[in-house]
């Protein structure tokens, strides 16, 4: 971030040079009452889609801000096509893995429900919040979507051809996932699918390895947690992906 600009928001509104934005009353509240930003201080802007832009605190009411748009300080670029498959697991760890996925640079997150998953529901509304505010510090120039859960069965069934799956397969004889994904073209889109805190189902197992799209891949002889799993796995996938 730019040291002229003390916060970095995400906004749903169109940018430009020249455009008014108001915001929302947390967003308001954030500026005015957490870091105590007046009339002329610069923040930056951006919405998924026209890039980042420096705006300056034009009017500092008691129930909103007014910002004016100014210069586009960096143009719109798409996040790496990748996308993190998950069960959902107890609350604080899951929102681990949503910042976590965000600052990693994940386009899309899919909640799957597994049989061995204790969560039945996500908050989507909420785990979305964190992916925003993930993207605002990280400085990412889009926020990935969190979408409905889905039962693992509807995942693979209309799993969309041409892109590949990597699942994380516990103590198995695959390879492991670094050189799984370096012989692959840089930009081929790909997923990672983690399963629940314990363990995919045999008969789960079974059927996702004989899915078409599968390369199932290894994180080493340790059981890893799931969260701790999603986090290293990205890691690797994107360090694999740039090499």
């Amino acid at each position: 971030m730019s040291n002229a600009a003390k916060a970095r928001l995400f906004v749903p509104a169109a940018l430009s040079g020249g455009a008014e934005v108001v915001l929302p009353s947390d967003q308001a509240h954030y500026l005015r009452h957490v870091l105590r930003l007046g009339e002329g201080d610069v923040v930056a802007l951006f919405n998924g889609r026209d890039g980042e832009f420096h705006a300056v605190l034009a009017a500092v009411g008691k129930k909103d801000v007014r910002l004016q748009v100014g210069m586009q300080t960096r143009p719109f670029a798409m996040a790496a096509d990748l996308w993190l498959c998950f069960a959902p697991i107890r609350q604080g760890r899951i929102e681990m893995v949503i910042e976590k996925a965000t600052e990693l640079g994940v386009g899309r997150l899919l909640p799957v429900q597994t049989r061995r998953c204790q969560i039945p529901k996500v908050n989507g509304e909420r785990l979305s919040a964190i992916a925003r505010e993930a993207a605002e510090q990280s400085e990412r120039l889009d926020v990935p979507p969190v979408e409905n859960l889905v039962t693992l069965e509807k995942l693979l069934a209309e799993w969309p051809s041409g892109r590949r799956l990597y699942v994380c397969a516990e103590r198995s004889e695959a390879l492991p996932l670094l050189a799984a994904v370096q012989p692959r073209p840089k930009d081929e889109p790909c997923a990672l699918l983690i399963g629940p805190e314990g363990g995919f189902a045999p008969e789960e197992l079974g059927t996702i390895l004989r899915h078409p799209a599968i390369v199932p891949v290894t994180l080493g002889q340790n059981i890893l947690r799931a969260e701790t799993a999603a986090i290293a796995a990205l890691a690797i996938l994107q360090a694999g992906r740039q090499n």
